[in-house]
């Protein structure tokens, strides 16, 4: 799980860096000195602050943290001088003392190339339909470079000047959603030689296709992971649906964020339990089970699942989300019980639990105890989600 937060301080940093920077951008859409580009504020400057490059260089971390606290206290006596006469000029001269003393991190650490769409989120969310729309989408324009399993082995691959890159590692993780918006709309370029690395498919697309490829190859990528490595090592969201409960009007699955999320897939009677709201995904071309409280029938549902998931027999299979939203646990077909084994988004920090006749009993309520214990802090292209 992409959670690495060493310390509090650093998760602290990171958030308010992220934070500093939104705010910053929504003033100046407030003000009308920002552009709209994509049908959002659009970022004026090339680079940013990157709050990934923190996690992986500590040092860097600290350097910026202790200088954010010499600015701060420049600031302070900044303002002191401005109110109290007697001992101005010493609290002047401290001004750039702390600020020729501050341990000033590398910028080529600190500030990443940006793009103006770096700070754009979708419009709609991560959604089943979005998701089914970008595979189609996928098949049309991007299939024959970046291959059917998106690991850039398609049959253009190549003849390509640079082969693509693999959509299921971790380059697709490190990259800001907004950054792939622009790379998918403009196309992208050789960093040293200048030379087109893909086109751009903005005369063909729009930007809610471009979001909608992206929360495809989000998808792919988990499934192609969890095939290979058997887990989850990028946390994914669970895709929002609509949901029937009885005669109630339908709602969206996001509307229980703040609650445990379990989805069935299959027509099946799953005990109820009040740890979790319990929601069966219906097959698709198949009515919804008549004995579940709420059902989820929708085939782009299904398909979306069935993606994260990497199955193409996602009947029986079942998936636990947390209180945020991310998949944390998938239960096999015909598995009876849950244990430590089917976390498969974790957190490396505490020791796997040692299993004991309690836990055995009650393997979900140990699963549950271990995701709230291990919350998910995934920071995407430096920005915290």
């Amino acid at each position: 799980m992409n959670s690495k937060p060493e310390a509090d301080w650093l998760n602290l940093l990171i958030g308010l860096l992220q934070g500093a920077q939104l705010q910053l951008l929504r003033v100046l859409d407030a003000l009308g000195l920002a552009t709209q580009v994509h049908g959002q504020p659009a970022w004026p400057w090339a680079h940013r602050l990157s709050g990934e490059n923190l996690l992986i260089d500590l040092g860097q971390a600290r350097s910026l943290a202790w200088t954010l606290v010499f600015v701060t206290v420049a600031v302070v006596a900044l303002l002191l001088a401005l109110l109290w006469r007697r001992p101005r000029y010493y609290l002047l001269a401290l001004v750039p003392m702390l600020l020729i003393a501050a341990p000033w991190p590398d910028a080529n650490v600190v500030l990443v190339p940006a793009t103006p769409t770096s700070f754009q989120q979708s419009p709609t969310g991560f959604t089943a339909a979005s998701i089914a729309q970008g595979r189609a989408l996928y098949d049309q324009h991007c299939v024959a470079c970046h291959g059917a399993d998106g690991k850039g082995e398609g049959p253009l691959a190549a003849s390509l000047a640079v082969w693509p890159p693999n959509l299921s590692g971790p380059l697709l993780w490190r990259r800001a959603d907004g950054d792939l918006l622009w790379r998918i709309l403009h196309g992208t370029r050789d960093a040293r030689q200048g030379q087109s690395t893909m086109p751009g498919f903005g005369g063909k697309l729009d930007e809610s296709d471009a979001w909608a490829l992206i929360d495809f190859m989000k998808a792919q990528g988990a499934g192609q992971s969890l095939r290979a490595l058997g887990n989850w090592p990028q946390p994914i969201g669970l895709p929002d649906m609509a949901v029937q409960c009885g005669t109630k009007p339908s709602r969206q699955l996001a509307s229980w964020r703040g609650q445990r999320l379990r989805i069935v897939a299959g027509n099946v009677a799953p005990s109820e339990d009040p740890r979790l709201v319990t929601v069966v995904l219906s097959p698709p071309s198949s009515h919804a089970s008549a004995s579940a409280d709420c059902v989820a029938d929708s085939p782009a549902a299904w398909e979306a699942l069935a993606l994260i998931a990497g199955t193409d027999q996602l009947d029986g299979t079942q998936l636990i989300a947390d209180r945020d939203g991310w998949l944390r646990a998938r239960g096999e077909p015909g598995k009876a019980g849950w244990s430590d084994d089917d976390l498969l988004c974790r957190s490396e920090r505490l020791p796997v639990p040692t299993k004991t006749a309690d836990s055995a009993s009650d393997g979900l309520g140990a699963l549950i105890a271990r995701m709230d214990a291990e919350p998910v802090r995934f920071v995407k292209g430096g920005f915290i989600h």
